[in-house]
């Protein structure tokens, strides 16, 4: 590297420390030495007597400061850090030589201290810098910042990991400030083998426990309870006995957290006593461990159970969990739980749609294609998402089912440190630690850029293909071991993922534009010739799609995911576990137009046998959105289509759509791109619409079709002041749109109000309330 006089020069540095460092000050020690030769290929030496030349970067605990005393210091004072984990980072010329401190407050300041010094450094082959004068004393202000990691086959890459691959993983976690990770046992809702296990599950879990151990990060397990009745006492004392043998064989426990659904399903009485149970027995292996439970898909019935137990105060409970599912929010939930529970978030950063924090208003196109669980930084939704809840929980642990929200866990840590850190500096030293100086900047922006690609319409959003460009000119940059770095790569795939969508959306909407002319000049050309000409244009979607060398490209960016670290992208390529489970390079040539329901139709439509039958079924096709003189249509689902719909809120004030409109997808089968988005309100929130200027001495019908997802309840439509428009009905989840007639005295006053309501109490995920298209229809006069 060249000289600079803002920098000083590291490359020729040895690491001074104390003699009798613990086990985590010296694990720290090893991996700043380790990282720092992985990026540059500089090995610093350690050293436990100064070197008579070259910088020095000591490493210490304020505990050992006597031992340290008479050695050359910088001319500041050290002052105390603000708390524990906490450290001093400083740097500057003394004498002859460059000093840079570490001093930590406890051991996991000492960890922490060498993770934000590796944050600073700018590494590139043959050179270490690192800005001089750096006066830096941090503590975290959020005490527990964990991740799960679960080795298991549900997940999109974790059942692949050797044990060094986890380490470094911790390590990865710890640099941006995580203190906590959370392991899930061998029995879970999961399959009991993956194809990809390097090792048995539970052979596995104690190695993880152990590595954490060793770099002093605390352990906790997400433990679900999967048997039928725990009020029987045979499976109780069963499920007692397994637990135990997981609890006896790991090194380190410090919390075990039991959801009270997904999975799992037991009343509160008897989970809260298997939980006391567990909790004895927990301790005769690990004394200070903590149990935790959440409330997760409840009943409002048994929500209020489990409270009234929460009232009794039980000793032998730590805390409470806010998780995804819950039927309270994070503010209510304080509010009812006893004040000696502290209560944790167990925040969804790993989801897109079907989950506790949807990307909102998401285009239909990538729901369809990128799925559930993509390659996925949202860092600025993760930014306003932590600061929205921070100060209501002692911290977090994240759900997480794999390395496709890497981006989010690095916003998560970082701002559970530092709830103030500019969120821009946070990416650009991900992009710097984890890919390079040369970049930093750049990729920083990439992240963002690839976040607002899934922002509004997708037909409008010409900054897709910019997104993509940032990339390239990254990607031409990029030297041999940039492009086998797997965060590369997960960013180069989204930007030619996104873009391939995009330009096949464009395409596919444009050839079914093309064949709507034909059909409307049927009566003209005659109805077989215009089937024939729009099922032609259709079909173009299939053979040629535009942009095939992107398209080739994120094949190819899928295989070195795989390679590189386990991503499982295909079900057949890579033996993912399902579609749904990350694996959409399997979706990537999804119909992103109304073909295959088109296509259909056409050959119900030839098969009539005379014209004048077929040319009124093109029009009704044709015109399938249209409510007629004086009517109105919606799509609520739909952010472009939907001028009657109340939506509440929204995302920034109500991330988790309590009482919000949140946009839903269904599965996409043969049918109309509109049938598999709708819009929902989840448990008790209604679904509201309003019509204004609506003629009150007019009949009105409303026409409606409710969203495909196949949910279990009824749901029931009422208009005005409690006038039923529908009783309670099983919601349907396909079929025809029904119809029912608008009472006038619902809108005698000009004014319709319409709200629909799934049965109340419920428990499970919330969903049912799911309305996909509406029609009021104005009755013709006489």
């Amino acid at each position: 590297m060249p000289p600079n006089p803002g920098f000083l020069d590291l490359t020729s540095a040895s690491v001074l420390v104390p003699p009798g460092l613990s086990g985590p000050e010296a694990k720290a020690v090893q991996m700043l030495v380790e990282e720092v030769e992985r990026r540059s290929g500089v090995r610093w030496p350690v050293a436990h007597a100064w070197p008579e030349s070259g910088a020095v970067i000591r490493i210490a605990p304020l505990s050992t400061a006597a031992e340290v005393d008479g050695l050359p210091v910088l001319p500041e004072p050290v002052e105390t850090p603000p708390g524990p984990e906490g450290y001093h980072l400083r740097s500057g010329p003394l004498g002859t030589q460059s000093l840079v401190e570490i001093l930590g407050s406890d051991s996991r300041g000492v960890l922490f201290g060498v993770g934000g010094l590796l944050r600073k450094l700018r590494m590139a082959r043959g050179g270490v810098r690192l800005p001089a004068g750096l006066r830096i004393s941090t503590a975290p202000r959020t005490p527990l910042r964990g991740h799960q990691l679960g080795y298991r086959p549900k997940t999109n890459s974790y059942d692949g990991w050797s044990l060094p691959m986890w380490e470094q993983y911790y390590r990865d976690l710890a640099v941006f400030g995580a203190n906590a990770v959370e392991l899930i046992p061998p029995r879970s809702d999961d399959d009991a083998d993956s194809p990809h296990f390097p090792l048995p599950p539970m052979e596995m879990m104690e190695g993880m426990s152990r590595v954490a151990a060793e770099y002093g990060l605390d352990v906790w397990v997400w433990y679900p309870a999967m048997d039928e009745e725990y009020a029987d006492p045979a499976t109780l004392e069963a499920a007692v006995a397994e637990w135990a043998e997981v609890f006896r064989r790991l090194p380190r426990i410090d919390a075990v957290f039991v959801p009270g659904g997904d999975p799992g399903h037991t009343p509160p009485e008897a989970l809260m006593a298997l939980l006391a149970r567990q909790a004895a027995s927990l301790r005769e292996h690990h004394p200070g461990a903590g149990m935790w439970v959440s409330p997760q898909g409840f009943t409002a019935e048994w929500m209020e159970r489990f409270l009234r137990l929460l009232r009794e105060e039980p000793a032998w409970l730590t805390g409470v969990v806010f998780a995804p599912q819950s039927r309270i929010s994070l503010s209510d939930l304080c509010r009812a739980v006893p004040e000696r529970y502290p209560i944790r978030h167990y925040p969804d950063i790993t989801h897109t749609l079907k989950c506790q924090y949807p990307v909102p208003d998401w285009d239909v196109a990538f729901a369809l294609t990128e799925g559930r669980e993509p390659i996925n930084p949202r860092p600025r939704a993760m930014a306003r998402l932590f600061r929205a809840t921070d100060g209501d929980t002692c911290g977090f642990l994240t759900y997480s089912e794999g390395c496709n929200d890497d981006v989010n866990k690095a916003v998560w840590s970082a701002l559970g440190w530092d709830p103030e850190a500019d969120l821009v500096e946070v990416l650009r030293e991900y992009g710097r630690y984890f890919i390079g100086e040369w970049c930093a900047d750049a990729f920083a922006h990439g992240l963002l850029a690839l976040e607002r690609n899934w922002e509004g319409s997708l037909l409008a959003n010409a900054g897709v293909t910019a997104t993509l460009k940032q990339f390239q000119a990254l990607e031409r940059a990029a030297s041999p071991g940039d492009r086998l770095n797997w965060r590369f790569q997960q960013a180069l795939y989204r930007a030619y993922y996104d873009a391939f969508v995009r330009s096949r959306l464009l395409w596919e909407t444009g050839l079914q534009e093309r064949a709507e002319e034909c059909l409307r000049a049927a009566p003209r050309t005659g109805s077989l010739p215009a089937l024939t000409e729009a099922e032609r244009l259709l079909n173009q979607a299939v053979p040629a799609p535009p942009a095939g060398d992107w398209r080739a490209r994120v094949f190819e960016l899928a295989e070195a995911l795989f390679q590189s670290v386990r991503m499982q992208l295909s079900v057949p390529r890579y033996a993912a576990i399902a579609l749904g489970r990350g694996a959409n390079l399997d979706a990537i040539d999804t119909p992103l137009n109304d073909r295959r329901w088109l296509l259909r139709r056409f050959g119900e439509i030839r098969a009539l046998e005379g014209e004048a039958e077929r040319l009124r079924e093109i029009e009704a096709l044709l015109a399938w959105d249209d409510p007629g003189p004086g009517g109105f249509y919606d799509e609520p689902g739909n952010p472009a289509r939907r001028p009657h719909v109340l939506t509440g809120p929204g995302a920034t004030e109500d991330p988790a759509f309590f009482c919000s409109l949140l946009t839903g997808f269904s599965t996409p089968g043969e049918e109309r791109l509109a049938w598999t988005r709708h819009g929902e309100t989840l448990r008790e929130t209604p679904l509201r619409m309003r019509y204004t200027g609506l003629d009150s001495e007019a009949g009105y019908r409303l026409r409606v079709l409710y969203g495909r997802e196949r949910t279990p309840g009824k749901i029931r439509l009422d208009a005005g002041e409690g006038v039923e428009v529908h009783p309670w009905i099983e919601k349907p989840a396909g079929g025809e749109p029904l119809v029912f007639p608008i009472p006038p005295e619902a809108y005698s006053t000009g004014a319709l109000d319409l709200m629909w309501r799934q049965e109340p109490g419920r428990g499970g995920n919330g969903r049912g309330c799911q309305v996909c298209q509406v029609w009021l229809i104005r009755e013709p006069g006489e």
